[in-house]
């Protein structure tokens, strides 16, 4: 552990997250094994020191920021140590340490190579039957330099979620090392939950027995809001999203897909934001119009892109050389929509794009105006257009940093039902406009999963942002939906949660907490309210 006097000097870059929040610590360790995480818990339950885990820190809901005492940081937990191939049901698997980044798990399997050294026999074995096809791993979160342990621990999720899930739907086993560092080996179908109870056994041989909260999770696509609970549940769902609040995750193996023959992206530019969402609706198989068939387009993804960010990207591309490369957007394009269609051959997916293509024309959209990417190099530009909002955000809100240090990005990460899309736009294109604030909605709109966007230009605005962020948390929660979609709780969402779950509720998740975490020093102030000194 690194403890004195200089120490927010020296490890000041630790202190904050992509949220932008800033933090304070005492101390922090950079542990390589999982023996070593299980020293600095002993350590510090002795000294009954708080507890903050950290990978890449590239979390928006600021669980990776420190409120005082130690840091565990994974980052230097990054190995890939080992495969696993099934071969009566031709899934292919990987295990990983926390640390390990996506851009590090993509490169590894683009080249097919890995650092097998420490593996053993039965992985590299694994590996021979890689060849026999192209895998991926599916969870495409927009930061691809966030670790593999932050997705586990945030059950992050991403554009292909529409098709392929959240992180948990990819996660086959997990080993935790709880507060006492004691340890946890977890596999998917291993322990499951009966008539609402639960029990679990550690390495040492002590059985955990718990009761399953009664609180019902909302019926929604995408959701991390708070502890995952479902009757007769896979008690691995539990660690999966906890923002590190029960346990550090020191392993996982993760399950990868298979790469289809064809993948294409469709870029669609509609007349009017409402002609938009009728054509997500039609994308996801809803039947929009009685004369036409549901389209069997079967997406990975569905994205949207609102006139304002269009605007936005718009300015960029005229003003800033680091947008010059992507997609020209004319003064035509009003609102944007992206989907992206894998399948085994590019005959299959013209057949859907045909008919999507008559869709647009019903809703008055123009198919001259829709780019179609259907090679890799092409797909790529139309990904760059797609990350390209968030990017340009994020410039808007270090400008404004500049004028009032306190500015925040304030971005929503909330979820609704299907039949509640409509009725959440129309509620945040009208509050953004009564309250005279600047802001663009982008994101997973296949899921119902928008980010609002709004950049404050001063403290006012700012102030005015957090208070409707806690107006809509109530709003849709009331709609049966989520207030965390993929980031997790953290700390920053806290009165989210507090609008969608009751106090009784609540306890019933602070009561699993405390089974795994007596003494309440792992990740304070993450999914509960902080009290410093004081039981959660």
């Amino acid at each position: 552990m690194e403890n004195n006097n200089t120490f927010a000097e020296m490890y000041s870059e630790y202190l904050r997250d992509e949220s932008r929040q800033t933090g304070t610590a005492q101390s922090i360790s950079f542990p390589k094994t999982e023996e070593e995480i299980i020293h600095s818990l002993k350590e510090c339950a002795y000294k009954n020191m708080e507890i903050t885990t950290q990978g890449a820190r590239t979390g928006l809901a600021a669980s990776a920021v420190p409120f005082g005492g130690h840091i565990i940081n994974l980052s230097k937990m990054n190995k890939v140590t080992g495969a696993r191939y099934d071969h009566e049901n031709d899934r292919f698997f990987l295990r990983v340490q926390p640390g390990v980044l996506l851009t590090e798990v993509r490169k590894y399997l683009a080249n097919k190579s890995f650092v097998t050294m420490d593996w053993d026999e039965q992985s590299r074995e694994a590996l021979n039957n890689m060849e026999k096809n192209q895998w991926f791993y599916s969870t495409d979160p927009t930061e691809i330099s966030a670790s593999i342990g932050g997705m586990a621990a945030c059950n992050a999720s991403g554009a292909k979620s529409f098709r392929y899930g959240s992180t948990r739907d990819h996660v086959e086993s997990l080993r935790v090392v709880l507060a006492d560092g004691d340890v946890l080996s977890l596999k998917r179908g291993q322990y499951m939950a009966r008539d609402g109870h639960f029990q679990l056994v550690t390495k040492s041989g002590r059985t955990i027995k718990g009761e399953l909260p009664k609180y019902k999770m909302p019926h929604v696509r995408k959701n991390t809001s708070g502890y995952y609970n479902k009757p007769d549940m896979d008690m691995i769902d539990l660690f999966i999203g906890s923002d590190g609040t029960l346990g550090i995750i020191s392993e996982i193996e993760i399950e990868l897909n298979k790469k289809q023959g064809a993948n294409w992206g469709v870029t669609v530019f509609m007349p009017d934001e409402d002609k938009a969402l009728d054509l997500v609706r039609a994308a996801r198989g809803e039947k929009i119009f009685e004369d036409m068939k549901t389209l069997s387009l079967k997406p990975s993804a569905i994205e949207f892109f609102s006139h304002n960010a269009l605007e936005m990207l718009k300015v960029q591309q005229k003003t800033n050389p680091a947008f010059a490369a992507i997609q020209e957007i004319k003064d035509g394009y009003h609102t944007a929509v992206y989907i992206e269609i894998e399948s085994d051959s590019d005959d299959e997916i013209w057949s859907g794009i045909d008919s999507l293509g008559t869709c647009i024309e019903k809703l008055g959209g123009d198919e001259d105006a829709t780019w179609v990417a259907n090679n890799e190099t092409s797909l790529e530009k139309l990904h760059s257009f797609r990350h390209a909002c968030p990017e340009c955000v994020n410039m808007q809100i270090d400008i404004a940093k500049k004028t009032d240090s306190r500015i925040t990005k304030l971005g929503t990460d909330m979820s609704v039902p299907d039949d509640k899309l409509k009725e959440v736009m129309k509620m945040y294109n009208e509050d953004i406009q009564k309250n005279n604030l600047h802001a663009v909605i982008f994101g997973h709109v296949g899921n119902n999963h928008l980010h609002v966007n709004t950049i404050p230009r001063n403290m006012e605005e700012y102030k005015k942002g957090k208070e409707l962020y806690l107006t809509w948390a109530e709003k849709i929660a009331a709609m049966g939906g989520a207030v965390s979609a993929e980031h997790g709780v953290g700390k920053l969402k806290v009165p989210f949660l507090q609008k969608m779950y009751s106090y009784d509720e609540l306890d019933e998740m602070r009561s699993i907490k405390k089974l795994f975490d007596p003494d309440q020093l792992l990740n304070r102030g993450a999914v509960f309210p902080y009290e410093k000194g004081e039981d959660i």
